[in-house]
């Protein structure tokens, strides 16, 4: 499979983030640690991310921003799942972070009730795991896998959120 292959080389050269680094990032700054529903305690924290992007209104900054927390939380996410020996742990929530910002952005311009929409139906569907969501899941290796299917569920209540949007206005 040429990911999983380019995941590797990038893997075996990339500079190594000490352990702790690695959990800051899968854990979203410690939101993965919360007691009751840390994956929606991450999608809330990734909203004052959100609110920076909206203020630099600045498309381009957003998708790179995002395409940037992808990769590093695939690889993130690997380092903690193989360390605490559990291949989707509760506790890395930067897959959630990343759904709730794809989804958000679709909408970024649109009233605040599409935004909550959007953010709402990614936690809908990150939860519920419709379709080709919960095979995403699965995908090796374990970090890709871990980051994908929050990915797809974003794009989803993403493209949900804008039609509701554009049926409305």
């Amino acid at each position: 499979m040429p990911v999983e292959r380019a995941l590797t080389w990038v893997g075996s050269r990339a500079p190594r983030l000490p352990l702790w680094a690695n959990y800051g990032l899968a854990t979203w700054f410690g939101c993965g640690f919360a007691p009751v529903a840390p994956g929606t305690v991450g999608a809330l924290g990734a909203l004052p991310l959100f609110a920076l992007l909206s203020w630099a209104d600045h498309w381009l900054l957003s998708v790179s921003l995002i395409s940037s927390l992808t990769i590093m939380g695939a690889v993130s996410g690997q380092v903690v799942a193989t360390h605490r020996n559990d291949e989707d742990p509760s506790l890395v929530v930067i897959d959630e972070v990343v759904g709730a910002l794809i989804a958000l952005t679709f909408v970024m311009h649109a009233p605040l009730v599409f935004q909550a929409l959007a953010w709402g139906l990614f936690r809908l569907f990150d939860i519920t795991k419709p379709g080709i969501i919960r095979r995403l899941e699965h995908t090796r290796p374990i970090g890709l896998g871990i980051m994908l299917d929050d990915v797809c569920a974003g794009l989803l209540a993403g493209v949900v959120a804008l039609a509701a949007y554009g049926i409305w206005f």
